[in-house]
């Protein structure tokens, strides 16, 4: 497998897959060598996968998206289409019929998405779409890996997708009448997310994407983002669901580390690349239930003064 990326002009999919890889990994809150310690791929190799000089495998995709909480099929029709562009099978392909021109999705709509919008803003990030394991939707903005990439050969996956989601439909609608006895009707499985993995104590030490209290109906800031002297920022995550809280720092620089605790043991995230520079960190949790007693700390890489906060300053 090649190492360096094809042209970026004949590659969409796969910058666009590289784009939602970066994305993902960011909602994990993982560092890069987090990342391959929780997996068979090295942190080398991911940090090829994250900047697209080499196709990720179709594994690495399938375990990132697990991690992060993200249902796999869109990253992994992305997928196919940027594996037929870095293997060349896209080139050979014959060309797909022309679609009216009225018809074609992505055209004379305004993008002026770009890397950059992945960034967290000046003073308060949104939260984006309901990510980013640390916290889902913390990474969506504006022109996303995961958004826009549909072009002829995204758009028939898509329409294949939506004909099989019909044929299905249809096949529901025929049966249901007849299903259950004494006239009971089946029930619709529930789409209601999977309960928290933890609560209060139990979540203490634990991820708070996976243990699913990063979730954007489950957290909540605690007061508005702290300024560190050098310009970093800080803040106090809550999830009532799980009673436990964290802290993520961003507009960070390598070395500077965080800690938060709630009147016990200190919990600890450090900004160890360029990627974590340019995305939150998200601290582990600790118990919140009682929210009065949790303090958050930061120290800058290569020495300097230790500051500490509590919620809301």
């Amino acid at each position: 497998m090649k190492d360096t990326a094809p042209p970026t002009a004949a590659a969409p999919a796969c910058n666009r897959l590289a784009a939602g890889l970066r994305e993902l990994r960011a909602r994990t809150g993982l560092s890069m060598a987090a990342l391959a310690e929780r997996t068979a791929y090295s942190k080398s190799s991911w940090e090829r996968y994250l900047n697209g000089k080499q196709l990720a495998p179709r594994q690495a995709v399938e375990v990132l998206c697990a991690m992060a909480g993200e249902p796999p099929g869109r990253l992994m029709a992305l997928w196919e289409l940027a594996d037929g562009e870095w293997s060349g099978r896209a080139d050979s392909a014959p060309d797909p019929v022309a679609a009216p021109a009225a018809a074609r999705p992505g055209d004379g709509g305004p993008d002026d998405g770009g890397p950059g919008d992945n960034r967290p803003g000046d003073d308060r990030p949104g939260d984006g779409r309901s990510v980013r394991s640390a916290e889902p939707g913390q990474a969506r903005r504006g022109h996303s890996g995961l958004s826009g990439w549909a072009g002829p050969r995204g758009w028939a996956v898509v329409a294949a997708a939506v004909c099989v989601v019909a044929v299905a439909a249809a096949v529901w609608v025929a049966v249901l009448p007849n299903t259950g006895s004494n006239g009971s009707t089946a029930r619709v499985p529930s789409t209601a997310p999977p309960p928290p993995g933890c609560r209060g104590q139990g979540c203490v030490g634990k991820d708070p994407g996976l243990m699913g209290c990063g979730m954007p109906s489950r957290v909540r800031a605690l007061g508005p983002p702290l300024r560190t002297s050098t310009g970093a920022r800080l803040e106090f995550r809550y999830s009532a669901a799980c009673a436990a809280a964290w802290a993520r720092i961003w507009h960070s620089h390598i070395g500077n580390v965080i800690e938060v605790s709630s009147g016990g043991e200190w919990r600890r995230a450090e900004v160890t690349d360029t990627y974590d520079t340019q995305e939150y960190v998200f601290t582990p949790m600790v118990d919140g239930t009682d929210r009065t007693k949790l303090r958050v700390c930061f120290e800058p890489g290569g020495g300097g003064t230790r500051e500490c906060f509590a919620p809301g300053g």
